[in-house]
């Protein structure tokens, strides 16, 4: 089970230190799409358009990686203007490293972002990289997803026990 927990749980993206992340060593960030930077099958959006621009003045390189095809993630991407992957095959562990190679990174200086416990955060687990779990944006999902979120909120309830996390608390702190 512990191959399923992320290393890190924030409830929004813009809850995620990246400064303090970035001061730690972190050059790249690698993002899932849907439900983790906009609401699922949303265009960028003028918040997602802002952020990813906050991140590249950091200094990060950014890459998403989605199971999505072409037209989606390439049409998300035109005005964020990063690098992407498509039909993605998480939870295999090739589209993460494939996604490292196209920015630059390795696992010792790669964050991945996304919102599923399996097929991102494990996936993530598999290729060694530091993970970091949100809550979907928005419910509204296709069938097979909604159908993976009943065993995902055992899950995440076990994870903050095991953290000693109430309900709503998250792991907020860089170490």
């Amino acid at each position: 089970m512990h191959d399923l927990y992320p290393d890190r749980y924030y409830d929004k993206k813009e809850d995620i230190p990246f400064q303090k992340y970035y001061e730690q060593g972190y050059r790249g960030v690698i993002f899932d799409i849907d439900n983790t930077l906009v609401p699922h099958d949303a265009p960028a959006d003028e918040n997602a358009i802002a952020f990813i621009k906050s991140l590249k003045e950091i200094g990060y390189r950014i890459c998403l990686l989605s199971n999505n095809d072409e037209e989606r993630v390439s049409t998300f991407n035109e005005p964020l203007q990063v690098s992407y992957i498509y039909k993605a095959g998480k939870p295999l562990k090739k589209g993460y490293e494939r996604a490292m190679d196209v920015i630059g990174t390795d696992k010792d200086n790669t964050l991945f972002v996304g919102d599923q416990i399996f097929t991102d955060v494990w996936g993530a687990r598999r290729a060694g990289l530091f993970s970091i779990l949100l809550d979907p944006i928005n419910p509204k999902e296709e069938i097979q997803i909604i159908l993976k979120r009943i065993p995902e909120r055992f899950i995440k309830w076990k994870y903050r026990k095991t953290r000693g996390l109430k309900k709503n608390m998250f792991d907020s702190d860089v170490e």
